[in-house]
């Protein structure tokens, strides 16, 4: 059987490789689906939490794992040797930024070279990983052909972006429309036809260039209107003008108008990142995308004005910065997740030390900060236990994530002094003066 007819037959093995926020949902689906589903992670520990039946990540049910442990259906390895069992094989790596703002394609060139040398006729192998357009022609192709393949004819090239949204209790791996494009017309048949047996949408698109900007504009769409809601909420600031009250107005509009929110920064892994990857390939061509980085700008730039917002409200009760007790609440980038990935609260923190501040943080969803590639110096801190005492004792408690889990009225009774990023205590009862918005 050809691969369309083994996936159609549901025979065809699945493998993912890259078994984090995207590539473990992604090899659950299929494998729930009733798929022979095998994940592949350079990371031994991950594949020794999936045979045990275990989760690692705070918002996947582990019972999903054990269900599919259970029906035979999930398997996990670090042995990529056994690509060559699998009809099609999706790669769910990084894309990070280097400390230039440039795209870092080490972790999909890596794994490529891990791979290709297990590849055989038939399969079909999907690039997930947000990226520049051309990237799958550039890194997949090249290497592919290099090893004897002809693509579209005895080996299927895909690109599809991957769209998971880590704790919206509105959509699963499978819900969200899946956008695919292909190297060759029989590449987008292949991917189709792979993505059709696990999604309930599928969105073929003419080339895998215009599935990898799809992605990009999506990301830079958001990227450009937080910028925009963030410089507005600096300008309102010095109006003494509540952002959040202008937001909420323009939101009765039921037409034009598209609310987005201000923050104390962007996280995770793909709106402060997937914009950059645009602006490098841009600058091939000779095009300068004005909006793109002047986004970029000003959103890298509120954690910096959070410190200021903070440093007047500690001013105004005759405390500096230096020697105060500062509390986070919230380290994960978005709420009611685990994913520390880009947060803007490590720069928080990071600043706050740097001004002489003694730096702790909360967050029920992070007990203690594992390895991250630029806060090293971080790693296994722990969270602070959270207590009316707790809170009392800090000059300083700032809101970087709005998490379901705080009690923010026992918040409003215990600290002196609540700086907010995320407007949390807007319908909480305080103190004159107690709460800064920033």
């Amino acid at each position: 059987m050809n691969l369309q007819q083994k996936l159609s037959a549901k025979t065809a093995v699945v493998g993912v490789v890259g078994l984090g926020y995207v590539g473990l949902p992604l090899v659950l689906a299929y494998a729930r689906a009733g798929f022979k589903a095998v994940g592949f992670d350079i990371d031994p520990k991950k594949p020794e939490a999936l045979h045990r039946g275990e989760s690692y990540i705070k918002h996947i049910p582990g019972e999903h794992v054990e269900e599919a442990r259970a029906a035979g259906t999930l398997d996990a390895t670090t042995d990529f040797r056994r690509v060559s069992e699998c009809d099609a094989i999706i790669l769910c790596v990084p894309t990070p930024l280097d400390h230039h703002f440039e795209p870092d394609l080490s972790y999909v060139t890596d794994t490529l070279e891990s791979v290709v040398p297990h590849l055989r006729e038939g399969q079909a192998i999907s690039l997930e990983s947000t990226t520049y357009p051309g990237t799958t022609d550039e890194e997949v192709v090249t290497r592919v052909e290099a090893a004897g393949f002809k693509v579209g004819t005895n080996l299927f090239v895909v690109y599809s972006p991957e769209r998971e949204d880590p704790g919206n209790p509105k959509f699963s791996a499978t819900n969200i429309p899946k956008v695919v494009g292909g190297i060759t017309p029989a590449c987008l048949d292949a991917g189709v036809a792979l993505y059709s047996a696990a999604f309930e949408q599928v969105v073929p698109v003419s080339s895998c260039k215009v599935a990898e900007l799809t992605k990009l504009l999506e990301n830079i769409f958001r990227a450009v209107n937080i910028g925009l809601v963030n410089e507005l909420k600096v300008a309102a600031d010095a109006m003494d003008i509540d952002i959040w009250e202008v937001i909420r107005a323009a939101s009765t509009k039921p037409f034009g108008f598209t609310p987005f929110y201000p923050g104390p920064g962007l996280g995770g892994h793909c709106i402060p990142i997937d914009p950059f990857y645009l602006t490098w390939k841009a600058r091939e061509y000779g095009v300068h995308t004005r909006f793109i980085e002047l986004a970029g700008e000003i959103n890298r730039s509120m954690p910096k004005y959070v410190i200021h917002r903070a440093m007047e409200a500690l001013n105004s009760r005759g405390k500096a910065v230096k020697g105060s007790r500062v509390l986070l609440l919230g380290l994960a980038y978005k709420a009611n997740v685990d994913d520390m990935r880009e947060s803007p609260t490590f720069e928080l923190m990071d600043r706050f030390l740097e001004l002489g501040a003694q730096v702790d943080f909360h967050d029920p969803h992070v007990p203690v900060v594992g390895k991250t590639r630029e806060h090293m110096n971080w790693a296994g801190k722990e969270s602070v236990a959270w207590s009316k005492e707790v809170l009392g004792s800090y000059d300083c408690v700032v809101i970087s994530t709005n998490h379901a889990a705080f009690n923010l009225d026992e918040l409003a009774a215990s600290a002196d002094l609540i700086v907010d990023t995320r407007n949390a205590m807007a319908a909480v009862a305080t103190r004159e003066g107690q709460v800064v918005k920033a």
